[in-house]
């Protein structure tokens, strides 16, 4: 029987894999973001905050979108992660179906976890103590803001979810404040 890493592990497994702070501050965002998805939805949130931490794994050494997270499930099933977190993570990247409640959680906090720090980072002070959802779901239709954001992704992944996309960024948002020093971020 094998025990589930602790977040101890699991960080050291990523900065072993990734020298970026920004990808690293990204891993942290939808670690947080989907830690307070499952306490919402009392599920396991070690499990849910495991997959946050991982998900881009291997993103700086393989990037290519046929080997980003093929490469981290070969990484994750040899240090005998839970399959459940490997399958979210290759859903992310459409190497496997998004059929559990994980998987698409994943794929839903990803992207808008990055759109909501780019929002942050353009108010005064940095301040993501006063974000709030409409000010994200307003800048989402300007186009020339954070141009490399997905748009049609953060729309398609809330609905796949079942999680209106207001109600998706106030709980992204509330779970990023949480961690707002570690991104740079005031609150």
């Amino acid at each position: 029987m094998t025990t589930t890493p602790t977040r101890d592990e699991a960080f050291a497994l990523l900065c072993e894999f990734t020298a970026s702070e920004s990808l690293r501050a990204h891993a942290l965002g939808v670690e947080a973001s989907l830690r307070a998805f499952a306490r919402e939805r009392s599920e396991d949130e070690h499990l849910f905050g495991l997959c946050g931490l991982l998900h881009d794994l291997d993103y700086e050494r393989w990037p290519d979108p046929a080997e980003h997270t093929v490469q981290a499930a070969r990484i994750l099933r040899e240090r005998g992660y839970p399959e459940a977190v490997t399958l979210a993570i290759l859903g992310h990247n459409h190497q496997a179906p998004r059929d559990s409640l994980l998987a698409k959680a994943l794929y839903a906090v990803d992207e808008l976890s990055g759109f909501v720090v780019a929002c942050a980072l353009v108010r005064p002070q940095k301040n993501i103590g006063t974000l709030e959802p409409p000010s994200v779901l307003k800048k989402m239709k300007d186009k020339a803001f954070a141009r490399q954001v997905d748009r049609a992704v953060i729309r398609a992944s809330a609905e796949e979810l079942g999680v209106p996309l207001d109600e998706l960024c106030r709980l992204v948002i509330g779970a990023l404040r949480g961690i707002a020093p570690t991104l740079g971020l005031t609150t």
